[in-house]
């Protein structure tokens, strides 16, 4: 190895083009009195997390409990008996907290096992039907506060919130990207649900699993080059240490490439990956079938002899990460996904 380097339906409603949501996440601060928040943005692997006072639960004793969401918004919570998660990840985090579901964007049924026999679609998470769930009386409703322009829509869930305000519904939105913003999440979640008990068991432990597998798999003696990019039908999109993957080959110990040059960001090329010439690539896979991801990544780099010219593609250390693990938040599974990111840096 060369020497690394320094590294059911579309919303007919005019309300209904304006729901989005994207995988970059912002620093955001945590519950103002929820149990279990992380005291500050620590690197994810630390599993510090420093429980509040409030009673736990309260929300379901009839008593109103507030919170501060991901946006610096004041939410309260009096009851949680019928809630609505726009997003699978927040479905399922909603679930690992305790939680039951009333609504739940598609991809909770497909991606996160949410039982759709019990549970009822409100669209796409990208294009949610408001007039379903409203039907659905939520007394609240969970959303992701990410926008960042990179899905088709290019609008946030977040331009909900006058109506369903409006309508009387709680509605908190949370900026998931990194293990710590999961965790800081999972602390208000199981605050409200009054389950200390999940919040230890898929949160406070499954961050004692990734310092361990840090420890492991820690690659920061050498700080091998990375270059992180995914795999879409129009070509590869380089990513940083701001997206999940790359906080993952951050806290590992590696040197991310699109760090070092920020302008491949915005203007990636393949003669400028070539040129950085990366001890590794990581290929995200941006389709559930890694056959399909496969073909994105070949179609861009398979017919470049510069491409296949880089060190890390001629001996081998080009790993394809799966969808599962990369691409939708693994939540209790974060663990797995840095031992596989470990593992591809340890080739």
């Amino acid at each position: 190895m060369k020497q690394p380097s320094s590294r059911r339906r579309l919303l007919a409603l005019p309300l209904a083009a304006l729901l989005a949501a994207s995988l970059l996440a912002l620093p955001a601060c945590g519950s103002a009195s929820g149990a279990g928040n992380d005291a500050s943005a620590s690197s994810a692997a630390s599993g510090a997390a420093k429980p509040g006072k409030a009673k736990a639960g309260e929300a379901e004793k009839g008593k109103a409990y507030t919170f501060t969401d991901d946006l610096g918004r004041k939410v309260t919570v009096k009851s949680h008996k019928r809630v609505v998660a726009c997003m699978g990840s927040l479905a399922d985090a909603w679930q690992l907290a305790g939680g039951t579901l009333v609504g739940a964007s598609d991809d909770a049924f497909g991606h996160y096992a949410v039982d759709s026999s019990k549970v009822s679609g409100v669209g796409r998470s990208t294009s949610l039907n408001l007039e379903s769930i409203l039907a659905l009386k939520p007394d609240f409703v969970i959303m992701t506060g990410i926008a960042d322009g990179k899905h088709s829509t290019g609008v946030s869930q977040a331009d909900a919130k006058s109506a369903l305000t409006e309508a009387g519904v709680p509605v908190a939105f949370f900026k998931v990207t990194t293990f710590a913003d999961y965790k800081r999440m999972m602390g208000t979640l199981c605050a409200i649900t009054g389950r200390n008990d999940l919040y230890k068991k898929n949160a406070t432990k499954v961050g004692e699993k990734i310092k361990s597998a840090v420890s492991r798999y820690s690659v920061a003696s050498k700080s091998p080059s990375v270059l992180v990019v995914s795999a879409f039908s129009k070509g590869l999109v380089v990513q940083n240490s701001s997206g999940m993957a790359g906080a993952i080959v951050k806290d590992l110990g590696a040197v991310n490439v699109a760090d070092e040059h920020p302008s491949l960001l915005s203007d990636f090329s393949l003669e400028a990956a070539v040129e950085a010439n990366p001890d590794y690539v990581l290929v995200l896979a941006a389709s559930d079938d890694a056959a399909t991801a496969q073909k994105y990544y070949d179609q861009v780099a398979g017919s470049s002899s510069a491409w296949q010219g880089m060190d890390a593609v001629k001996e081998g250390r080009v790993t394809m990460l799966d969808a599962a693990h990369f691409l939708y938040k693994p939540n209790a599974d974060w663990a797995e996904s840095y031992v596989l990111a470990g593992k591809a840096l340890n080739k």
